[in-house]
């Protein structure tokens, strides 16, 4: 991916939490972007003298501070304070400034409302962007140029893949789909440990064994190219352990507990976006 939209930008991180400091990493690994042109804010002193010794980045307290002298203004805080922080800065940004939005559920709507702008990236990354492995989904409003938009491309880039959806409701289902998903692998990995120390070995051993099969299975099916029903007749053979293994998980119903804890995500996710409509004031 192209360096040369982000050279003489700079970012302003509204929060620094978790994703903020995985993308602050993530850009200054890829050289895209000198510190001294990165911002970062947050309530806690603490956590803003931890990042600014850990990366060199410009930290400080006031939000319309950190975001007065950035090309793009990244909002990555948790989505119970975002109204607070949208009232902060509510007509405080220039036209041509980028406002990239991580917050799950903040629909383009709000954020256009709630900061009194127009130019809005909503994006939907997910946890193993902290080692740049994640997936972004995002879109934007009308208002975002080409040219921001290639640089979106960049800055999400810089946590994993990226995929660009021409319709807002495809990151409501990229919420809980890639952005929830972790958790259910984690889950899933969990009782697979679990059931290891039940057989016998120790977790430390159950838990190498479960890592090792996920990540090598998860690699395996995209050099692959198969269908995963494919990969999985490979090495269900009739009779064997796997077809045994397999008739329990489908008579448990693995598939419709998975099918309906993704559409609960989605819900969740659409009610997360309703609920910051609620509370934008009447338009004028």
């Amino acid at each position: 991916m192209p360096t040369v939209p982000l050279r003489a930008k700079r970012l302003a991180f509204i929060g620094g939490g978790t994703m903020a400091e995985a993308m602050v990493r993530g850009l200054l690994e890829r050289h895209l972007v000198p510190p001294s042109y990165v911002s970062v804010t947050g309530p806690r002193r603490e956590r803003r003298a931890e990042l600014a010794k850990r990366f060199g980045v410009r930290a400080v307290a006031s939000n319309v501070e950190a975001a007065k002298g950035a090309h793009v203004v990244i909002l990555s805080v948790k989505p119970q304070v975002l109204g607070t922080v949208m009232r902060e800065m509510n007509g405080k940004l220039r036209a041509e400034q980028l406002v990239i939005s991580i917050v799950a559920g903040a629909t383009l709507r709000s954020l256009r409302h709630g900061l009194a702008h127009d130019a809005v990236v909503r994006s939907m990354p997910n946890t193993p962007a902290q080692i740049g492995m994640g997936v972004t989904v995002w879109t934007a409003t009308d208002k975002v140029t080409p040219d921001q938009r290639e640089l979106t491309g960049v800055i999400l880039g810089a946590l994993g893949e990226v995929v660009h959806a021409e319709v807002e409701s495809d990151v409501d289902r990229a919420t809980a789909l890639s952005g929830t998903g972790p958790s259910y692998v984690f889950l899933l990995m969990e009782a697979l440990v679990d059931a290891g120390v039940h057989l016998g070995f120790s977790r430390r051993v159950a838990q190498e064994l479960v890592l090792r099969t996920v990540e090598g299975s998860a690699a395996f099916a995209r050099a692959s190219g198969l269908h995963l029903a494919q990969l999985r007749d490979q090495v269900t053979s009739p009779g064997g352990t796997s077809a045994a293994a397999v008739y329990e998980l489908e008579k448990g119903a693995l598939r419709t507990v998975l099918s309906r804890a993704v559409y609960a995500a989605y819900q969740r996710t659409r009610e997360l976006g309703s609920e910051a409509e609620a509370k934008l004031p009447p338009e004028a």
